[in-house]
């Protein structure tokens, strides 16, 4: 008995170690194919991390960016990490999986954004990490989708961004006067301040001569009721009510939703209880609406689509599309989500950057009274916004500091490479699956993409708030893309 207890041990161990060797043998095997595949495609970037022990600082690191807004901090220090490497420091690895697993490539070089959204389009997508990560919020949308479904969601968003779209202010002038009252309600201490969870901000408040209004909760509540509003005909009306049930939810939704991305590959080990709670809270506001329009004959649904009806909204033109309830919502909610952040962002910054300059403030002031003339008189039109060149200066310099996208990423639908630094040198290979971030706002800030000096004076400092550079000076190609370019291009003839 016990010799068999004993053969049955030695067995065992035996066993034990063969599956050892033959683990190795695999590992060995697989890492090679891996690097062999990488040398037929051209060269690794700079390699920050091989393994999970190594890797999963960096993506801790970027979540606790995320959470405390110090994401150009982050960027910063990846590219420092890779300072000196022969292929430069402005593209490095981090593998946390297995051998001849998926990689995490961060780049902040313009060729590589130029590659990605542009001459190798069809080699990079969302893929299915991305929209089974996303997909809970924002469903089968345009921003999660590739292929006959991104060409699809397309389709249905293209009719909201013609010219005639976006040139009717009325729903801007309706909500932008709204928010003025806001702020002299705050200012004379008359109403809470209503902070939210919105990605940035803090909490305001003070009683009555001390003046504090919180701005940037202002704007993101103002541009959730504009495109509300905009989107289904009936706005949150967040202005009036901070605490509504749907603006706390999608705010908190969205935060952990940036949470998780930024987590890359460990984003499970995230407790989703809230998540969960927070998405079918934004369902069951905006289901209703969606089951309104549907019950809409075909008829009406046309005559409420047409170019002079004043009862169009984004819903009853995607209606007209499909009848599918899911896919109604995923688009109604994507739409939400770019409409309402880019612009509230994008307002928060300005103003914040314009309070440190009276100078600036002063300047574009005279311009606004000049070509508009005083409230509550005038109104802005289409036409008088794109006759004030000061104004459209402040705001592209706004969003060369803090693009709307911070960072983005596409994944490899195929081996590829993109191109090594100004185009000397073997490119930088990207196998299959290989998911590519790149920051534009690390790449908008590099100060060697900007001239040292400019005709007739010196250029400021890249790193300063400074409008008048876009008087005598235009980025290069690819160095400015605060809403992605290309066939990426949000604002162009293509959505992505």
């Amino acid at each position: 008995m016990l010799g068999q207890i004993q053969f049955d041990s030695v067995h065992l161990i035996s066993l034990g170690g063969i599956c050892a060797i033959l683990y190795l043998f695999y590992f060995i095997i697989q890492t090679t194919r891996h690097e062999l595949r990488i040398r037929r495609l051209g060269v690794r970037a700079p390699v920050l991390a091989q393994n999970p022990c190594t890797g999963l600082r960096w993506f801790v690191a970027a979540a606790r960016a995320q959470l405390n807004h110090r994401l150009f901090e982050f960027f910063d220090d990846m590219f420092a990490a890779a300072r000196g490497a022969p292929t430069g420091d402005d593209c490095v690895e981090v593998q946390v999986t297995r051998a001849g697993g998926q990689r995490y490539i961060t780049t902040r070089d313009p060729g590589h954004v130029k590659a990605i959204l542009a001459g190798q389009f069809a080699h990079f997508g969302k893929g299915k990490g991305f929209h089974d990560r996303w997909s809970p919020f924002l469903g089968d949308s345009i921003f999660t989708t590739d292929g006959p479904l991104w060409h699809d969601s397309r389709g249905m968003i293209r009719p909201m961004f013609i010219k005639d779209r976006v040139s009717d202010l009325v729903v801007f002038e309706r909500w932008s006067a709204a928010l003025v009252r806001q702020i002299e309600r705050q200012r004379r201490g008359l109403v809470d301040c209503g902070a939210e969870k919105h990605g940035g901000g803090g909490g305001g408040g003070g009683g009555e001569g001390e003046g504090v209004v919180d701005i940037q909760s202002l704007f993101y509540r103002m541009t959730l009721d504009i495109t509300t509003d905009f989107l289904l005909g009936a706005a949150v009306d967040s202005l009036s009510n901070p605490r509504d049930e749907f603006a706390e939810a999608f705010n908190e939704v969205q935060r952990l939703q940036m949470y998780l991305t930024m987590l890359g590959p460990f984003f499970r080990v995230v407790p989703r209880g809230r998540y969960k709670a927070g998405i079918r809270t934004i369902d069951r506001f905006v289901m209703p609406y969606i089951e309104a329009a549907l019950k809409l004959p075909a008829a009406e649904l046309e005559k409420r689509t047409s170019a002079s009806s004043s009862e169009f909204t984004f819903l009853h033109s995607v209606a007209r599309h499909t009848r599918d309830p899911k896919v109604l919502r995923d688009q109604i909610v994507a739409v939400l989500l770019a409409g309402r952040d880019t612009a509230a962002a994008t307002l928060s910054w300005a103003v914040y950057q314009l309070s440190r300059y009276p100078a600036k403030v002063a300047r574009l002031r005279a311009e606004i009274l000049d070509t508009v003339g005083p409230a509550p008189h005038h109104a802005p039109s289409y036409e008088t916004l794109k006759n004030m060149p000061y104004l459209r200066h402040v705001l592209s310099e706004t969003l060369r500091m803090y693009p709307a996208v911070p960072y983005n990423l596409r994944v490899a639908l195929e081996d590829t490479a993109i191109p090594s630094r100004d185009g000397q040198g073997p490119p930088i290979a990207v196998l299959k699956d290989d998911v590519v971030v790149y920051s534009t706002l690390s790449m908008q800030r590099r100060r060697d993409l900007y001239p040292q000096c400019r005709e007739g004076g010196h250029f400021a400092d890249p790193a300063l708030f400074e409008p008048e550079r876009w008087e005598n000076w235009t980025p290069k190609p690819w160095t400015y893309v605060p809403f992605n370019g290309g066939r990426g291009s949000a604002s162009g003839k293509t959505l992505r």
